[in-house]
């Protein structure tokens, strides 16, 4: 069999067996996210062997969304780190035959403890199942490796259904990108849903002008603040705006700039945002815009600062 032929059919084994695992999905899905929405305590994630590097990655996913969760080697447990499970926690115990015996021997202590144990296992008539509260059924009819023994497609199925369920626990407890945000304040999500206008605008030094400033004060005043833009003030109140790109126009409409002030060219009606704004909804309203620039102002109608993004296509700006 060719390669790619052999790849191909890998992956139709192992969609195959997805899809029979989606067919047998029952009740107990919906009791082991019951289970663990009314715990107090957290997910403790238990396999050995490649079930535990699955395990592992249920226990990071369940955590980034929005469930308490920890991994725990059956191996170390018999070594002090049973100390780590409490009895308010709800014990997710991972063996595709369901009886792995360094899992297997957790099932006493869980049981004098009165932990919840929930079963991912391919064999429902197993030591394991037979001890779980509920059993989530990932058993496939082969593994995708040629000689059906290396754990393929056993482990995708296992991979998925802990998927399913960290899913389900996120509809369940109204899971938004906010909370998402909280746990990865160090990603790109994090940084834009996390991120307020007051965080990140322009506050210090400010370019400003009154209404009767002349053309050059105005252009002066532009390079002085380097923010491609000065704020036109009247009485202590924001006037208008006035970018490069108004001056720039204004050369080509007018005979004689020095006949020019800043009330003549100055935007009236600029888009303000708010200090508290979210970042990413100010940026996203100013790329609908398409403007690169918004002022910043309080309640009380007061300049704060100036907020800018710079990445916008020169021509795709219309201040």
């Amino acid at each position: 069999m060719e390669i790619l032929e052999r790849a191909r059919s890998t992956i139709a084994l192992e969609i195959a067996a997805l899809h029979a695992m989606s067919a047998r999905l029952d009740d107990n899905i919906k009791q082991a996210v019951e289970i663990i929405v009314q715990m107090r305590g957290r997910v403790v994630v238990v396999g050995m062997g490649k079930s535990g590097i699955i395990g592992q990655k249920i226990a990071a996913t369940l955590a980034s969304t929005g469930t308490p969760a920890f991994f725990v080697h059956p191996g170390e447990a018999f070594h002090g780190d049973l100390g780590m499970i409490k009895p308010i926690d709800v014990a997710l115990l991972i063996s595709n035959s369901g009886e792995t015996e360094e899992v297997i021997r957790i099932l006493p202590f869980l049981h004098y403890q009165q932990n919840r144990v929930i079963a991912m296992t391919g064999k429902t008539q197993s030591t394991l199942a037979r001890h779980a509260h509920v059993v989530l059924d990932v058993g496939v009819e082969r593994e995708a490796c040629q000689i059906n023994l290396a754990p393929t497609s056993s482990t995708t199925c296992t991979l998925v259904m802990g998927d399913a369920l960290a899913v389900a626990l996120t509809v369940e407890r109204n899971f938004q990108p906010e909370d998402f945000a909280r746990f990865h304040p160090g990603g790109s999500l994090g940084r834009k849903l996390l991120t307020r206008v007051a965080d990140v605008m322009h506050k210090d030094k400010l370019p400003m002008c009154a209404p009767s400033a002349s053309f050059r004060d105005v252009v002066h005043e532009i390079n002085r603040g380097r923010l491609g833009l000065v704020l036109v003030m009247e009485n202590e109140r924001l006037a208008g705006i006035i970018t490069d790109g108004d001056v720039r126009r204004a050369f080509d409409q007018v005979v004689d700039y020095r006949m020019i002030v800043a009330s003549d060219i100055m935007t009236r009606s600029p888009k303000t945002v708010s200090p508290q704004m979210r970042f990413a909804e100010a940026e996203a309203d100013m790329r609908a815009s398409k403007v690169n620039a918004l002022v910043v102002m309080d309640e009380q109608k007061q300049v704060m600062g100036v907020l800018q993004i710079f990445d916008l296509p020169e021509d795709e700006i219309s201040n």
